[in-house]
């Protein structure tokens, strides 16, 4: 698949209008498929030291029939994970612990307990957990509903705690045309139920018709998607302004590889920017504060 930022500022078929910051009044019908499963989420922070130092974070939850697990990585350009924690693994089953290591001159302490962790279908755990980061003892990153317990009782009092942003979210599903998710787009904002679904001559439609439901109802449907199989629309979300794009080129049109990959990719715009995001330079966007992105890849199999 080409890059997706590629294909849109090139080749997008633009159908952002007034009528799309409103919600249609017809409600998403949970079809019959089995939705899909989701095998991995990745997710990016920013972390800002109180030295001043900035670091990007990678946290991968990953989930296949055999491991299950998670590993965390920093920077870009290396992409090797420094810790990685295989809970599923009969060899190791150390749901509880912690580990040290060096990263571009800071010491790096991972503190985890996912022992109690309960999950849903997914790789993420959803309660009864905490991981907790910290960078030359400044605690960096926390997740988990423990996590507050587990500050005070390992975390010596005092201790500096650093500023950090979700960027991105990267969920990424196997099965069918059918995904289904969650998403909060803003610090106040609630968390909102998210299903894509692409529904096809089987299903009484002659033509493939791409829909996107938010809390169940439907904001976006894209009919002829063989022919739109790349575009951008824009929604009114927590009095936000967000990009919704999708390329499901691989859909139709990549029989050989045997399966097929698609794109959704939401993106919350900055300010009073009313231009979508993708018309800029990418490069002067990471310069400015970034916004979250929620990114889903779908894989549909044969």
């Amino acid at each position: 698949m080409r890059d997706l930022a590629f294909c849109l500022g090139e080749y997008a078929t633009h159908v952002s209008d007034a009528s799309c910051s409103s919600y249609s009044p017809h409600s998403c019908i949970s079809p019959s498929l089995i939705p899909s499963v989701q095998n991995a989420v990745v997710c990016l922070y920013k972390i800002f030291l109180s030295t001043q130092k900035q670091l990007l974070l990678t946290a991968t939850w990953s989930k296949t029939n055999t491991v299950q697990g998670l590993s965390i990585s920093f920077g870009e350009s290396n992409p090797s994970a420094a810790f990685k924690l295989n809970t599923n693994s009969r060899l190791f089953r150390k749901k509880k612990g912690s580990k040290s290591f060096e990263f571009d001159d800071s010491k790096v302490d991972v503190l985890w307990d996912l022992s109690g962790a309960k999950y849903n279908l997914g790789p993420e755990p959803v309660d009864g957990y905490y991981v907790l980061v910290l960078i030359d003892s400044e605690l960096g990153l926390v997740l988990g509903d423990m996590a507050e317990e587990a500050i005070t009782q390992k975390i010596k009092s005092g201790a500096r705690v650093a500023k950090s942003s979700l960027i991105s979210r990267r969920e990424h599903f196997s099965g069918n045309t059918l995904c289904s998710t969650k998403a909060q787009f803003s610090d106040t904002g609630i968390s909102h139920d998210i299903l894509i679904r692409c529904s096809g001559e089987n299903e009484g439609s002659k033509y493939p018709v791409l829909s996107v439901c938010i809390d169940r109802k439907t904001v976006i449907r894209v009919k002829r998607l063989q022919w739109n199989f790349r575009g951008n629309q824009t929604i009114f979300l927590d009095g936000l302004l967000v990009d919704l794009l999708w390329d499901v080129h691989d859909w139709f049109f990549n029989p050989a590889s045997g399966s097929g990959y698609a794109v959704f990719m939401f993106r919350k715009r900055s300010g009073m920017d009313s231009r979508l995001w993708l018309e800029e330079r990418v490069v002067q966007r990471e310069q400015e504060k970034a916004e979250f992105s929620l990114v889903i890849c779908a894989c549909k199999s044969p």
